[in-house]
């Protein structure tokens, strides 16, 4: 144990390490571009001031302005003068980008790498008062030289810091484990010492969950099974769409078309997360719960108003029935309810289908209830499958479900909600091609 958690620190160090030396040279080759940048400018500005245009084939640069290149471009692209290469063998410049955006705007600036990494020429151009540009250029250090030619000094800061470190993390570990050591070692006695008080409720935690972890344990494994495939496909197909707009792959009307599948694919998975999150929230039984007298009939009719566009999306017909209503419960989780299973009835019905929500107040044998129920005429569910259809991202039709933008967890959040309502008790009705009917009873108390 103290091996890996000594690994581990040493290992965040060295990331540490790698990761502040890199933004360091990073940093400053983008300070060094721009001070190269600038001097370029300040040439620029003493030849223009100078005013020696007709003068420059006669003009000692190379003594001058040491390792500076001077070019003189016409308006149509002819190379008139160059200090470096004989203009004869040049082609034309009209295409160069600095040169196009001095001709556009007056000034432009450009960095081409050379083929060997080993330097990086940096452009700077001005449009002149007789129509042709003026451009100087200079040969400095890429980021590659520039790093290697520092990396002598940044290996030794770089070692003396790791040593340090390894050190501190050496000491830091031992002082971390050895309580914990001693604790593994006299679980079993009767009297074990603690030797933090912070550790009591630590093991009286260990031992209450104990029997839970190995019940829990393979339903983790699933879930997180299901979570990792349901993020995976979103995720792949915005990275695929993402790359090809990148590489310059896409014309423009597929980009347009990438981008809507990479929203509707962002939009999948916005919604995946905040399932999830929601069922991790309801998972913890723990959690304070505020119940309170909730006016049922009201929250339906709301929930359904605010799905009327959705469902005329969908081609489908949603209305609500009913009567005044009252329940003791959570009102946050009422709206989640009756939100999931009417997107669910949206979601799965067929085109021209229709969805009714009932709310009514019911008297039985002396006992007063208050029924929510979600009628569809959707796909239905056939009898084995009603068993498992509010287990996590368990899906009916997966087809459907994906491309109406379906999580597989809308289900399992309402049979989660119901579970924290001790009132409350749910049925599912439903038959293959006719349609399906959850109702939900809740006992006045």
């Amino acid at each position: 144990m103290k091996k890996k958690i000594n690994f581990r620190f040493l290992a965040v160090v060295a990331v540490a390490i790698i990761i502040t030396v890199t933004m360091s040279t990073i940093v400053f080759y983008e300070l060094f571009k721009k001070e190269v940048m600038q001097d370029l400018k300040t040439y620029v500005r003493v030849l223009v001031t100078a005013d020696i245009y007709d003068e420059f084939k006669t003009y000692d640069f190379n003594e001058n302005l040491d390792e500076l290149r001077v070019t003189i471009i016409s308006q149509d692209g002819i190379v008139e003068f160059d200090t470096n290469v004989d203009i004869g063998g040049l082609d034309n410049h009209s295409g160069r980008p600095e040169v196009v955006e001095a001709f556009k705007t007056g000034e432009g600036q450009a960095i081409r790498e050379s083929k060997t990494l080993e330097k990086n020429a940096f452009y700077y151009a001005v449009l002149l008062k007789n129509g042709s540009v003026l451009r100087v250029a200079k040969e400095a250090g890429s980021i590659l030289s520039v790093f290697f030619s520092a990396l002598p000094m940044i290996g030794v800061t770089s070692l003396l810091l790791f040593i340090i470190c390894a050190v501190l993390s050496h000491f830091l570990t031992k002082s971390l484990v050895l309580p914990i050591e001693h604790l593994a070692n006299n679980l079993d006695e009767g009297n074990t010492t603690i030797v933090y008080k912070e550790l009591v409720p630590f093991i009286t935690t260990i031992k209450k969950q104990h029997a839970d972890i190995i019940r829990n344990a393979s339903l983790r494994q699933e879930f997180t099974a299901n979570v990792s495939h349901e993020l995976k496909t979103p995720l792949t197909a915005i990275s695929g769409y993402s790359e090809l707009i990148e590489n310059g792959m896409a014309t423009e009307e597929d980009v347009t078309r990438f981008a809507a599948e990479i929203h509707r694919n962002s939009k999948r998975l916005l919604s995946l997360i905040n399932d999830i999150i929601r069922l991790s929230e309801l998972d913890h039984i723990e959690r304070e719960v505020n119940y309170e007298k909730t006016n049922l009939y009201s929250i339906a009719g709301s929930c359904v108003q605010m799905l009327q566009m959705n469902a005329k999306k969908h081609h489908v017909t949603i209305e609500f029935h009913g009567e005044l209503a009252y329940v003791t419960a959570n009102k946050e989780m009422m709206e989640e309810l009756i939100y999931n299973l009417c997107d669910n009835a949206i979601r799965y019905n067929n085109e021209n289908g229709r969805v009714d929500v009932f709310v009514n107040p019911v008297s039985t044998n002396g006992a007063n209830y208050v029924e929510l129920v979600v009628k569809d005429t959707g796909i239905g569910i056939s009898k084995e499958n009603q068993e498992r259809i509010f287990e996590r991202f368990y899906r009916v039709d997966k087809s459907r479900s994906k491309s109406t933008g379906g999580t597989g967890l809308g289900l399992a959040i309402v049979k989660h909600i119901v579970a924290r309502h001790e009132n409350a008790h749910l049925e599912l009705n439903s038959e293959v091609g006719k349609g399906t009917m959850i109702r939900v009873t809740f006992q006045e108390i």
